[in-house]
This record gives C-alpha cells, sequence and structure tokens, in this order.
C-alpha cells in the first residue's frame, strides 16, 4: 500500500489562511482574495523585521 503526500510549503499555508480571512470579511470574489492575500504576504514579508 502507498500512499501520496502532497507536499504544501509554510508560504502556501500563509496565503491559504489570509484568502480564508479575506473571504469571511469581505465580498471579495475566490480569485480577488487569492490575488490579495498573495500582494499582502509579499508586502508583510518586506517590512524589516524591527519594524513588525
Amino acid at each position: 500500500m502507498t500512499t501520496n503526500a502532497a507536499f504544501v510549503s509554510r508560504y502556501d499555508l500563509r496565503v491559504e489562511l489570509v484568502r480564508d480571512v479575506l473571504k469571511e470579511n469581505t465580498e471579495l470574489s475566490d480569485d480577488a482574495c487569492q490575488a490579495l492575500a498573495v500582494r499582502l504576504l509579499h508586502t508583510m514579508d518586506a517590512v524589516p523585521e524591527r519594524m513588525r
């Protein structure tokens, strides 16, 4: 018996978390939430650590 475990990166998990929060609290489409989640995480990652 073999199992195929799909790898999911931490980044993808973060995007999914932000996307789900946006979907619950806005009326944006799924595609818009996904795109906004990616942009938000990119922006947050670009902020220097000492400023976070």
